[in-house]
């Protein structure tokens, strides 16, 4: 069995996630977006707003300064397409054939609230369908009985869950958003007739296609590592790994410090040296998996969104600073757009690592998102180790 070592390892994880490639020397185009975004499978959609949002983020890591636009437009043309590949998401259009068959297989049992809206009031959901065949594009608001709210946040509306429950099946899709709003419309009108009328896919084949995607954009991972990718069930996929293997699409290598085998991707490829400055935003996809970080970086991280602010150790939304090949420090970033700030409320410095240095080269990607993002300048506050050598920096 091939052995790698824990240097090898994570130089492997980085290319594999598209974080060694140079950022484009002119400036990005919708091809640089979707090329982008095919590379890692996957882009999370995410509301928070506190710095940008999660998915334009994740394509500045890569790409740096970007017309956030590009990604509406690539929608709006369907070179990519909304689903829950794991949470909301974009993934490649040419990939809708392997997320079908998990989607036709969802039923409502398994959605308590689907089954106890279709006990109350049964043949709602499919009304709800007729009204977007008949009217579509649609959002809930445009239903003639959305029903009201039941709370903030997952308090959804009636009619909000039979579009959720419908979009989810792969009945509808989602041609377009408007201010973060979601347009629901027929998948058939939605997804070119390339993608959606193809030969049916099997559940089993759509998996091992699926575990090749997931084990491509991690590079090497443990199996729990490549399953949890696309959170496809342990016990579905789990099988299919030791038929990859043996058909030779996957290879089993041992990697210093790491208690169980992975798995290793035939195009998997480890970079002589990394060179990297980026910020890497808590939803992007190479830090999904918290446990796996720590095996690459040492690095134990913690989004603290939901921790009560007397309970946070870092802050709100921190987001880790890549530098070299290595997580090396640690900033919680606010975009203060009326006062046009970028704001730094706390920075920290992983151990062992050289301050000054960080800091520079920390204060170089600050500039770079304080530019995409309009803001006028950067202000740092003293909380963290790191943060006075960042504020004489910057």
């Amino acid at each position: 069995m091939r052995r790698l070592s824990a240097a090898e390892a994570r130089r492997v994880a980085l290319a594999a996630a598209g974080l060694t490639t140079a950022r484009p020397a002119a400036t990005p185009n919708l091809g640089h977006v979707v090329r982008t975004i095919r590379s890692m499978a996957v882009l999370q959609i995410d509301s928070v707003n506190v710095l940008e949002r999660a998915h334009h983020l994740t394509l500045f890591t890569r790409l740096g300064p970007f017309d956030r636009r590009l990604l509406d437009r690539a929608l709006e043309e369907r070179r990519i397409f909304e689903h829950w590949a794991r949470m909301a998401s974009f993934s490649p259009i040419e990939d809708f054939a392997l997320f079908r068959p998990r989607m036709e297989s969802r039923a409502a049992g398994d959605w308590p609230r689907m089954r106890e809206l279709s006990a109350r009031a049964p043949g709602y959901v499919e009304a709800v369908y007729q009204q977007v065949v008949e009217r579509g594009p649609v959002t809930v608001a445009d239903l003639e009985a959305p029903g009201a709210r039941r709370g903030p946040w997952w308090g959804w509306a009636d009619g909000k869950i039979a579009l959720e429950y419908l979009f989810a099946c792969g009945r509808l899709a989602v041609p377009f958003r408007r201010n973060f709003v979601r347009y629901y419309d027929v998948v058939e009108r939605v997804i070119p007739s390339e993608y959606l009328d193809g030969p049916p896919m099997g559940l089993a084949d759509a998996y091992r296609q699926l575990l090749l995607r997931a084990a491509k954009a991690v590079g090497v991972g443990t199996a729990r590592d490549i399953i949890d990718f696309f959170w496809l069930r342990v016990a579905d996929a789990r099988p299919l790994l030791a038929g990859l293997v043996a058909d030779g699409l996957l290879a089993e290598v041992d990697v210093e410090g790491w208690r169980q085998s992975a798995y290793l991707h035939p195009e998997a490829r480890a970079p002589r040296t990394v060179d990297v400055r980026t910020l890497v935003n808590p939803f992007d996809p190479y830090m999904w998996n918290r446990e796996r970080v720590v095996r690459l970086h040492g690095f134990d991280y913690k989004i603290e969104i939901y921790v009560p602010a007397p309970k946070r150790i870092h802050g709100y939304y921190v987001l880790p600073f890549l530098f070299g090949d290595d997580l090396q420090a640690r900033v919680d970033l606010k975009a203060e757009r009326d006062a046009s700030v970028l704001r730094v409320r706390a920075a920290f410095l992983e151990p062992g690592r050289d301050g000054g240095h960080v800091a520079r080269e920390l204060a170089v990607e600050l500039g770079e998102v304080a530019r995409w993002l309009g803001l006028g300048s950067i202000v740092v506050d003293r909380r963290g180790d790191l943060a006075s050598a960042l504020r004489r920096a910057v």
